[in-house]
C-alpha cells in the first residue's frame, strides 16, 4: 500500500473514533493516522478500544486506540474523576477497554 493510501484511509478511520469519542466527552480530536507495521506504513485498525493516559504533571487523557494501542482520537486534558467518568460511559456503550499500552505518538 502506498503511503498516501494509507494516509486516506487512516484519516477515515480515524475520524469516525473522533466522532465516537466526540459523542462520550462533548470534545476530540484526531491523534494517530498510519502506523509502522513490517517496515512499511499501514492505517490504524478499524476496531475501537477505549483508554485513560495519565500525562504527568497535565492530566488525564480519553483515547480510541485500534486493536495494536495506537491512539487514533484524543480528549483535551482532563481531571482523573472526569477520565474516568467518560471512560465508564464508552464502557457502558459497548466499546472494549483497552488495557494494554497506549501509543500516542
Amino acid at each position: 500500500m502506498q503511503y498516501h493510501q494509507a494516509v486516506r484511509i487512516g484519516q477515515e478511520r480515524s475520524r469516525k473514533s473522533q466522532m465516537t469519542l466526540f459523542s462520550h466527552a462533548g470534545f476530540a480530536m484526531l491523534t494517530l493516522t498510519v502506523k509502522k507495521s513490517e517496515g512499511s506504513f499501514v492505517p490504524v485498525g478499524e476496531k475501537e478500544f477505549v483508554a485513560i493516559v495519565e500525562r504527568p504533571g497535565e492530566g488525564w487523557l480519553v483515547v480510541i486506540v485500534d486493536e495494536e494501542g495506537y491512539a487514533k482520537s484524543q480528549s483535551k486534558i482532563l481531571a482523573e474523576d472526569a477520565a474516568r467518568e467518560i471512560l465508564n460511559k464508552a464502557i457502558s456503550a459497548d466499546i472494549p477497554e483497552y488495557t494494554g499500552q497506549v501509543r500516542l505518538v
